[in-house]
């Protein structure tokens, strides 16, 4: 068996652990923050089976006036990064044509199809499933005119395999009584399910590996290096770090290694915002987006976090207070029992053009393997992208084409 390093402790790097210590391999586990910190920490929490319609699909051209200058748009661009972010912009632009866009939805929808065997024994095997909540998520249309505007998409994602329910005003009240009656329409996603809490999750997993022989290093590393039948990683204060293969899942940073192994892969970073309003997990008992408004709030343990957005700006930003403002508003009009939040978050989702992520060998060795750029499926998708990255360090062929995912794809 090998001695594998795995750089990120998120749900796809602890994925990636349990997977390939399943093996037997010997697996050191490193990341600077711990487990559960980053994005894996800070999202919405759902396992989203259903969401195979990539960000920038072709909606984005009609929406843009909206997105560029709506107070109330979910998208938004720092004007003077521009500069920084054209390149990645544009090549956004390009995969949201009808044709590229398809082909993305095609691709998430092939590796979602098989997200759940990615975490059935996982979450059987660890007790984990004291943190899943088996309530379908809700999507939510405050007006007849966005619904009809949606049905294109989700045509397609019923074409894909997505088994939902549309739901009517009416509906939508029985379902979640406490919700302000503005919601014309909603669609109902069967399969789906929800977190209690992502980092309780993700740290009792980490303590699960740790128990079976897994080795974790708190240090951050700062560059992967190849050699003809080995890979040595350095960490920040000079240490080295001698592996026979490397697992690349380290979110937003993981373009630098990329770059390193010889695969110029544009990743970009998408910044994320929530608000949690505590005590207040009782208002709704499943996961409620709103589609206009990009968000979802979602139950959790200690209140119900409005997590969502997107913001495209430099990664040394601060945060957005428009942003914030947004998903306080929005969630309280949305559900009028609210207080105002005790805290709020910024996250970086690590995101490509296309809206896939990078899962696959680099091009210059076998021996180090990516699996970052999940964009919003991060939590849906890490168990299978762990159980395709144990099968590339086995040798054994994937269930899955892995040609859509390819780093040379760009």
């Amino acid at each position: 068996m090998a001695r594998v390093a795995v750089i990120g402790a998120g749900f796809v790097g602890l994925s990636c652990a349990w997977w390939l210590m399943r093996d037997g391999h010997r697996v050191t586990l490193f990341d600077a923050q711990g487990p559960g910190e980053g994005a894996s920490y800070g999202n919405a929490g759902t396992f989203a089976n259903y969401a195979c319609i990539p960000v920038n699909n072709p909606d984005v051209f009609r929406n843009l006036p909206r997105f560029l200058f709506s107070s109330t748009s979910p998208l938004r661009i720092r004007w003077r990064d521009t500069p920084m972010l054209a390149p990645w912009l544009a090549r956004f632009l390009l995969a949201a044509t009808s044709r590229r866009y398809e082909l993305s939805a095609r691709a998430l929808a092939h590796m979602l199809s098989r997200a759940f065997e990615g975490y059935r024994e996982m979450l059987s095997a660890n007790g984990l499933g004291a943190f899943v909540r088996e309530r379908e998520c809700l999507y939510l249309y405050s007006s007849t005119a966005s619904f009809e505007a949606a049905q294109p998409s989700l045509a397609l994602r019923r074409s894909l395999g997505v088994q939902f329910d549309t739901l009517e005003r009416d509906g939508i009240g029985q379902l979640e009584p406490r919700l302000a009656p503005l919601f014309e329409r909603g669609t109902l996603f069967g399969g789906s399910w929800f977190l209690s809490d992502p980092r309780g999750f993700l740290r009792m997993l980490h303590a699960s590996l740790l128990e079976r022989g897994m080795e974790y290093r708190q240090v951050e590393i700062e560059s992967v290096a190849t050699e003809a039948r080995a890979v040595r990683l350095m960490d920040t204060a000079g240490a080295a770090h001698d592996v026979e293969r490397a697992i690349v899942c380290a979110g937003s940073r993981s373009g630098r290694f990329a770059r390193q192994c010889g695969d110029a892969v544009p990743l970009g970073t998408e910044r994320g915002y929530h608000v949690r309003f505590p005590g207040t997990s009782d208002l709704i008992s499943r996961p409620c987006g709103w589609a206009e408004r990009g968000f979802y709030m979602t139950p959790m343990e200690g209140g119900i976090r409005a997590a969502g957005t997107v913001e495209l700006a430099r990664h040394e930003a601060g945060k957005n207070a428009d942003l914030l403002r947004l998903l306080t508003k929005s969630a309280q009009a949305a559900l009028p029992g609210l207080p105002e939040p005790d805290s709020d978050w910024l996250g970086f989702r690590p995101s490509l053009p296309d809206g896939l992520p990078v899962v696959g060998p680099s091009s210059r060795t076998p021996n180090v393997i990516y699996a970052f750029g999940h964009q919003h499926l991060g939590v849906t998708l890490g168990g299978v992208t762990g159980s395709v990255v144990a099968d590339l360090v086995a040798g054994r062929e994937s269930p899955l084409d892995l040609t859509p995912y390819s780093p040379r794809r760009f």
